[in-house]
């Protein structure tokens, strides 16, 4: 990569001159300027902006990091990052991302970071997730954004599992359900745990027995999302229909319950009812039916992440934010009421 001794080498000038041009200075005749400018086309020079805060020049934009641990290589979280360089840009902060590729990783990815000093960090996963934050972090600021930590001094932003999965457990029981077939993502992790609890609570407070509810647990790994096949053959292998609504434990699940359902000849929501978690993005929209589900709220996490660094926000702790029921066309009235 080229340095700032090499474009005042190639344009013929001191690197003063070289930083005077960079920063716009105005005492630079015109002549010198080009050949500044030019030198750094040639060159593909890019300037050192850590390197210009440690100067002490106070007018450059202040930066926000990003620590991605797989949130910047599945689509499911995607807008959780767009949030982040949008709320930055809309307060003249700079913001980059440095990647976590492995469980080992961590370290070098935070010394990564620190190489460009910003002025705060957010520490993102792909699903939500305990991490332990990396020791070079500690003490700075730093806000958690779709994870927690034991440090009781970290704020964290993550979806209000439990009470998303509640609200549209009354929201189903309201619409006449009474024989949910639940199929959760893998056991003891922790967005599953809330949902499960949060259904299983509403269940309850209804005044309805939990035995009338099947649930399931799905195995951990992508084959995982295929065992509600077989699941739904068996539980639908003759009459009388055992189920009226299958609560999935996310829209993969749910997509995979809509393949097998239509193929035992049951409609939707006619026969049965099926419910999703997390309007996965690209697809959630694309469902026939349209697919009733819950908004994992990504961008509203992204956002109030960024928002905690730059107003230096001083509310520690875990901050649960909602997630909207998306009524589609998966789930209907069974009371009769137009």
């Amino acid at each position: 990569m080229a340095s700032l001794k090499d474009v005042a080498q190639l344009a013929g000038v001191s690197m003063m001159t070289v930083s005077r041009v960079i920063n716009h200075a105005p005492r630079v005749n015109a002549e010198t300027r080009q050949r500044v400018e030019d030198a750094i086309q040639a060159l593909h020079y890019v300037p050192d902006l850590s390197a210009q805060k440690i100067r002490g020049q106070a007018n450059r934009p202040r930066t926000l990091a990003v620590l991605a641990e797989d949130t910047a290589t599945t689509p499911f979280s995607v807008e959780l990052l767009l949030a982040i360089e949008q709320t930055a840009q809309q307060f003249s902060w700079d913001s980059f991302i440095i990647n976590i590729f492995a469980s080992g990783d961590t370290q070098r990815a935070a010394r990564e970071l620190l190489a460009h000093r910003p002025d705060g960090v957010i520490y993102t996963t792909m699903g939500l997730r305990k991490i332990q934050l990396p020791e070079v972090l500690q003490g700075l600021p730093v806000v958690l954004a779709n994870c927690i930590s034991d440090d009781p001094h970290l704020a964290s932003y993550i979806p209000d599992d439990y009470n998303a999965q509640y609200q549209a457990t009354q929201y189903l029981i309201a619409q006449g359900y009474q024989h949910p077939l639940c199929y959760w993502l893998p056991e003891n992790e922790l967005a599953p745990t809330a949902r499960r609890k949060g259904f299983e609570q509403a269940w309850s407070d209804a005044g309805k027995n939990l035995h009338d509810a099947v649930q399931y647990h799905m195995p951990k790994g992508d084959e995982g999302y295929l065992k509600i096949a077989a699941l739904l053959k068996d539980s639908f292998a003759s009459p009388p229909q055992p189920h009226d609504v299958v609560i999935c434990g996310n829209d993969r699940s749910a997509f995979v319950a809509y393949q097998q359902l239509l193929t035992l000849g049951l409609k939707i929501p006619d026969d049965i009812a099926v419910i999703g978690f997390d309007n996965l993005v690209g697809v959630g929209h694309l469902f026939l039916p349209g697919l009733t589900t819950l908004q994992l709220p990504h961008r509203e996490i992204g956002r109030q992440a960024a928002l905690h660094i730059i107003q230096q926000r001083h509310n520690p702790g875990v901050h649960h934010l909602h997630c909207p029921l998306l009524h589609r066309h998966s789930v209907a009235d069974r009371n009769g009421h137009q």
